[in-house]
């Protein structure tokens, strides 16, 4: 055995499997776990773990840092958070397989649908591929902090075979079979799979729907049938929107089972929102035909994040779209001015919105809008603000962002269930927490803290779920789901991608604007407090909630 290279002392292992944590020293030698137990360090460098949980590093399977890794080399903001391995291009958008000259087809059905600006990915990226194989190649030479895996997206695909008809036309037989050979060609250089989007919330930048939204379910399923044989192979897609009891729901459920069984592979799919139940339901009688059925599910509800800083559902009324055009100064001085203020909040009352798209922030309910001034819940409405102080809800959110310097933040829920519910969710044996969207809807969303949320909320404040469950919802679930057989559980020989915290103080801070995305691109900026440490592959990434300077993060490619 090689000399130990870091020895964990005295921590609380909490292994991920579920089981109760125990008093143990780790030796690490090579990046992986030479030792359980009692160890003599020697000339190791010790970590004292002393009243600190010591567990598996998380793991992220709804992830779209598939731009983001070729400008960010340490994974923000999912690696303040604990995530030591992600999966990215997720629902269909990945950004290749792409034709020289053609970057913007792969753009367009990113920019609107994901909120990655298009000028920051053409900033940003090398561009310097056009199939699948070639893009995982370039990958692999970047530097990375965390390790990262890739679906093969289906949009990308048929943009790659059929150029702007992507948009407009289902696939012939020509287009197929192209399609069917680029898929196997991502798979063989080691692709975590192929995803797709059959939702209506998916369009693009110039309003149509993104390009995997035209193919039929039957070109679904040739694509998905061409993954047969593929050992830990997954599919994943972005639903179809039935609701229980609606035409149709039945149907759609029992194609994807079927697919399911037939093809082999793993489904995949996000369990958000009230239909839960239903959706669990068709879970287990794909599991019980004999598929591998896999919910992904979230710790807090996805919600938009909205200020001054960032964006509104107002912002697309006519009054408040010039209005905000102005720079922040400007803005937070017309805030002051009487007239002005009249002519915003009378916008509001009277305004007619379009449908959101994606994660754009939805039209007002007063009564799910949220003052966002603490991490944790419970927040207080604008419904019950404007109750307690006679004001408007938008008056409110004026006099928190004069107050705030503009730096006041709300919060609208696009999926929400009780915290009864979402345990029960997330409890279920055939679902994953996860679905944070890291990478994309950058400016909308902050949800790369469901993580920290988790342990934070529903154990510590909640008292909901022990912490064995919390870490084994976020690791081994996510390893096995995955197929990846040497992380998601604390034991000798696996890698040593590990986090060091403390259970009593870990959670999410508070959100911040930045604008440090290529080209000066705003972006949602999330950290955490209470984590000494996380560990890649037995290397320090992150000491103190600061990055080391160590870059040991890998690209995952599936073998069959």
């Amino acid at each position: 055995m090689s000399a130990l290279d870091t020895v964990i002392r005295g921590g609380q292992v909490i292994d991920g499997t579920g089981n109760d944590g125990y008093t143990a020293d780790i030796g690490i030698a090579d990046g992986r776990i030479a030792e359980i137990g009692k160890i003599d360090p020697g000339s190791a460098r010790v970590i004292d773990a002393d009243g600190l949980a010591v567990t598996p590093g998380f793991i992220d399977g709804h992830t779209h840092m598939d731009a983001q890794i070729s400008w960010d080399p340490i994974g923000r903001n999912s690696c303040w958070h604990g995530v030591t391995t992600v999966v990215m291009g997720n629902c269909g958008f990945s950004v290749a397989p792409v034709r020289k000259g053609k970057q913007a087809l792969v753009a367009r059905n990113l920019e609107r649908a994901e909120d990655i600006s298009g000028a920051a990915m053409n900033a940003g990226m090398a561009w310097n591929w056009e199939n699948f194989d070639q893009y995982l190649d370039a990958v692999d030479t970047l530097p990375k902090g965390i390790n990262y895996t890739a679906y093969v997206g289906h949009s990308a695909l048929r943009t790659f075979v059929m150029g702007e008809r992507a948009f407009e036309e289902e696939a012939n037989e020509d287009d197929l079979a192209a399609m069917k050979v680029e898929l196997n060609r991502s798979m063989d250089a080691g692709a975590a799979g192929f995803s797709t989007s059959r939702s209506f919330a998916h369009e693009t930048s110039d309003d149509r729907p993104v390009a995997s939204r035209i193919a039929t379910r039957d070109e679904v399923t040739q694509l998905v049938m061409e993954m047969k044989g593929r050992k830990n192979a997954v599919f994943e897609l972005a639903h179809e929107i039935f609701m229980p009891g609606m035409d149709g729901n039945d149907e759609y459920f029992q194609w994807l089972r079927d697919m399911t069984v037939q093809s082999g592979v793993t489904t995949t799919f996000g369990v958000l929102g009230h239909t839960w139940a239903a959706q669990l339901a068709e879970i287990d009688a794909t599991v019980k035909a004999g598929g591998n059925m896999v919910g992904q599910t979230h710790s807090r509800g996805v919600s938009v994040v909205s200020s001054f800083l960032s964006s509104f559902s107002f912002d697309r009324l006519p009054v408040w779209e010039e209005f905000r055009k102005q720079p922040h100064e400007a803005q937070l001085a017309g805030l002051k001015d009487a007239a002005t203020r009249d002519a915003l909040v009378n916008a509001i009352k009277d305004g007619k919105y379009d449908r959101a798209i994606g994660a754009e922030a939805p039209p007002p309910d007063w009564d799910k809008f949220f003052i966002y001034n603490t991490p944790l819940p419970p927040w207080q409405t604008l419904a019950e603000a404007s109750a307690e102080s006679g004001k408007h809800p938008a008056e409110i959110i004026i006099d928190l962002a004069i107050a705030s310097d503009l730096k006041a933040m709300f919060m609208q829920p696009l999926t929400w269930a009780n915290d009864e519910d979402t345990v029960a969710v997330m409890r279920h044996p055939q679902c994953v927490m996860t679905f944070s969207d890291s990478g994309a809807h950058v400016s909308q969303i902050a949800d790369s803290s469901i993580q920290s949320h988790l342990i934070a909320y529903f154990h510590r404040k909640k008292q909901l779920l022990t912490l064995p469950e919390c870490i084994e919802m976020i690791t081994r679930r996510g390893a096995r789901a995955w197929g990846l057989t040497d992380r998601g559980v604390l034991r000798k020989g696996a890698l040593a991608d590990i986090n060091i915290f403390d259970p009593v103080t870990f959670g999410p801070e508070m959100p911040q604007v930045v604008n440090d995305l290529p080209t000066g691109a705003r972006r949602l900026s999330q950290r955490s407090h209470g984590i000494k440490a996380t560990m890649v592959a037995g290397q320090v990434l992150i000491d103190n909630g600061e990055h080391t300077g160590a870059l040991p993060g890998q690209l995952i490619r599936r073998a069959d």
